[in-house]
């Protein structure tokens, strides 16, 4: 009989250090999964354009997505391409200027024989509201053509995106010459992982918190100085750890309703249900009090 019941327990300790070894194993490969499949998207170059030899290249990047603002920084580069540039498109033949669609800051204007550089353009994006957090998404349009010496040329622009806590699902298309651009943004899936653990984690200590006083309310324990201090810690801890969400989302997001101040709330009724029960629980004193003699005899309890 002992035999048989060893067979079991030698089992289990040789089961549980697998199970834990592939859960491990499991979690990495799906980070390491994850974090390549948003690699891959923030290296995706998106074009829109003709290929003529004279024209105007234009390769822009989504630099910043301020989405309390509801604005992109777009930062652009204009390189003219053949006839239409000198020492090799560092400066335009004739003054050049890139016509830009209603919801940028304006057109940008390039003198000729000038040397050009990158401009930070913002963008003005519709959708939301940012209280959505984590499930805001946005949405603008990019129309980027050209004009050298009063003449329309062709422009071939090339888009991606360089913030990591945004995706961006873009469909590009060319009409007349004019590159043009729907750009979605939405929350990268790193932000929403790590929103949705935040959430799961404040209700995980709210509940924890929970347990523990009902704990000591019920089987009066009197006032235990560190069960309340750990449950003043929470109280705190969960607001330094809510300040740290991707984004910095305002007071008022989707993940305070969702979570933070249901947290919050329970763990300050906790804290003060803990103390008055505490106070009531403890136990009368029965020494002497601070007016009375030295030798004065100590007051005995009634029976």
């Amino acid at each position: 009989m002992s035999k048989n019941r060893r067979q079991p327990r030698t089992r289990r300790r040789t089961l549980v250090p697998g199970l834990l070894l592939v859960a491990v194993v499991s979690a990495v490969a799906v980070g390491a999964w994850l974090q390549f499949g948003e690699r891959q998207a923030l290296d995706t170059v998106y074009s829109a354009g003709g290929a003529e030899p004279d024209r105007v290249d234009v390769d822009a990047t989504v630099q910043r997505v301020d989405a309390a603002g509801r604005e992109l920084v777009l930062r652009v580069l204009v390189t003219p391409r053949g006839e239409l540039a000198e020492a090799g498109g560092i400066s335009p033949a004739e003054d050049l200027v890139v016509q830009t669609s209603a919801s940028t800051g304006g057109d940008l204007t390039f003198k000729a024989h000038s040397r050009i550089s990158t401009r930070d353009v913002p963008v003005a994006l519709t959708g939301g509201p940012i209280t959505d957090y984590p499930f805001d998404a946005y949405e603008t349009a990019l129309e980027f053509g050209a004009t050298q010496g009063g003449e329309k040329v062709p422009v071939h622009m090339r888009l991606s995106n360089n913030d990591a806590l945004f995706s961006a699902s873009v469909d590009a298309s060319d009409s007349d010459g004019v590159a043009v651009f729907e750009v979605g943004l939405a929350r990268s899936n790193s932000v929403l992982v790590f929103a949705v653990f935040m959430m799961v984690a404040m209700w995980a200590l709210a509940v924890s918190v929970l347990i523990g006083a009902w704990y000591l309310v019920t089987r009066r324990k009197g006032l235990t100085w560190p069960a309340l201090g750990w449950m003043a810690a929470t109280l705190f801890a969960l607001a330094a750890f809510r300040n740290t969400a991707p984004g910095a989302p305002p007071i008022g997001s989707l993940l305070d309703y969702l979570a933070f101040l249901w947290a919050e709330t329970i763990v300050a009724f906790c804290l003060v249900t803990v103390v008055v029960a505490g106070m009531r629980a403890e136990p009368p004193a029965t020494g002497p009090g601070p007016d009375a003699p030295a030798d004065a005899p100590a007051a005995t309890p009634a029976p």
